[in-house]
């Protein structure tokens, strides 16, 4: 073994090292900047292993495919918004999909169209071109979805998971061809294109509140293409990464989806967000009882606790500052403050926690809805920042609810509950919610940010009375 083969392997086993040490890191709040650290470093190692292949020969196009990734990848990490990471995650998931599709498409040419590929190797491009082109399509979908200028609501048609499954099991049947006779280019061919329409037809009929569970699982693919492509170009490190990706994201996608009392065959086949025939009560005739910033202040200042409850709202409003000022005065007066967090509140997996954690709220004082949940009836007040859906008690009570069966957070257990909100808008699920007719519910409505920096205010001014 040469010199220069030696230190890529040693590179590759370094890299591999730390991104499974990262990806630990990643289980505990605490520990989950340097999990990140860690697993930067891990891709830094494993970019400069592979720029050392005795492989490379020209090194033109791979600087300037780095410098232009640097330019483009600098300005989406340090200066896209936290409201609009989501729909960046899902972008970032399509252009790695995409390479690992290319470099599919690129070895099955080189290889003069499959005639001198073996069967193993077919099987491994054929996974990877297969995967890689649903979740190029997938990711840009929900992309457009998170982004708004595709539908949010589920677009559904009649026989869709009829033809769903046609598509797949089309492309499944090619696949299986191509490794039986792997110099059949227009098969290959054919399933690429099959691959990008089941992506549209995958993410098409979900809707906006199910999108936390879609980009893990678009994750998810991405990663099982890339190991893939890392058995079809022999790459270790990128069969590792690719596996870890794979299973983290798997294993992510069923919590998230038992979170959401979904079936996880429906995320995988489609469809899973059209709501039930039946819908969910109205609320007729019933009346909410709105609370000035006035009054909400009185009652949080003299709350011996209070658990917030953070939302997509508070996202959107970017409060997370604000609700760590207000923290403070309830704690200088005295009182406890916890935050609640749902597994799917927001649009992406520890949204919540990401947002909180920015405004230096000590980790610790975030606590899950298993743990949280038997506290509420204790609570003297519950703050709901722009929640909806993840606290419906409809999900407990109505069995005609698109929601019902959905784990929800207690709030309305609590002894006094404070609902900032916009407006009367129902949430992802497009459902009214239970909790804003509670005798013990007031709806403070406007901006969340602009609501709670006059709440701040409010209490400052009665703690110097």
């Amino acid at each position: 073994m040469s010199a220069a083969e030696l230190f890529t392997q040693a590179s590759y086993l370094a890299a591999s090292v730390l991104f499974i040490l990262g990806l630990r890191s990643l289980t505990k709040p605490d520990s989950a900047r340097r999990g990140m650290q860690q697993a930067a470093v891990g891709m830094l190692l494993a970019i400069v292993g592979t720029l050392t292949k005795e492989e490379v020969v020209d090194y033109k196009f791979i600087i300037a495919g780095l410098s232009v990734g640097t330019v483009i990848g600098y300005p989406l990490g340090m200066f896209v918004p936290m409201t609009a990471m989501p729909q960046r995650i899902a972008i970032s998931h399509m252009f790695g999909a995409l390479a690992a599709t290319l470099v599919g498409i690129a070895e099955f040419y080189t290889l003069g169209d499959g005639a001198e590929v073996s069967r193993g190797t077919m099987a491994a491009l054929g996974f990877e071109v297969m995967f890689g082109a649903l979740t190029i399509t997938g990711s840009f979908m929900a992309f457009g979805k998170l982004q708004e200028f595709l539908p949010g609501v589920p677009v559904t048609f009649r026989g869709q998971n009829a033809v769903s499954g046609v598509l797949f099991a089309g492309t499944v049947g090619l696949f299986a061809w191509l490794v039986y006779q792997p110099h059949t280019p227009w098969a290959f061919y054919l399933m690429c294109v099959l691959g990008l329409v089941i992506g549209v037809s995958l993410v098409l009929p979900i809707g906006g509140a199910d999108m936390p569970v879609v980009i893990s699982l678009l994750n998810s693919y991405a990663g099982l293409a890339s190991s893939a492509t890392g058995f079809a170009i022999g790459n270790e490190v990128l069969i590792i990464a690719g596996a870890l990706d794979g299973a983290s994201g798997f294993i992510l996608s069923m919590v998230m989806s038992k979170a959401m009392n979904r079936s996880f065959s429906n995320i995988l086949f489609g469809a899973f967000g059209k709501p039930p025939e039946k819908v969910a009560k109205a609320a007729t005739g019933l009346t909410v009882k709105p609370i000035s910033a006035e009054d909400a202040a009185i009652q949080l200042g003299y709350a011996r606790s209070v658990i917030v409850v953070p939302g997509y709202g508070m996202a959107v409003a970017q409060a997370q500052h604000a609700v760590r000022e207000l923290a403070d005065l309830i704690e200088k007066n005295g009182g406890e403050v916890k935050y609640a967090i749902h597994p799917v509140a927001g649009r992406m997996p520890g949204h919540m926690n990401v947002l909180l954690a920015e405004a230096n709220i000590p980790y610790e004082k975030l606590k899950e809805m298993e743990e949280i949940n038997g506290e509420f009836q204790n609570t003297d007040v519950a703050l709901v920042i722009g929640a909806n859906d993840v606290v419906n008690p409809a999900a407990r009570n109505d069995r005609s609810s698109p929601i019902y069966g959905m784990p929800i957070l207690n709030v309305d257990q609590a002894k006094s509950i404070i609902v900032m909100k916009r407006s009367m808008n129902p949430g992802f699920a497009g459902i009214e919610n239970e909790l804003f007719y509670n005798d013990r519910t007031t709806m403070l409505f406007g901006d969340a940010k602009s609501s709670l920096e006059r709440l701040v205010a409010e209490v400052k001014m009665n703690a110097a009375g």
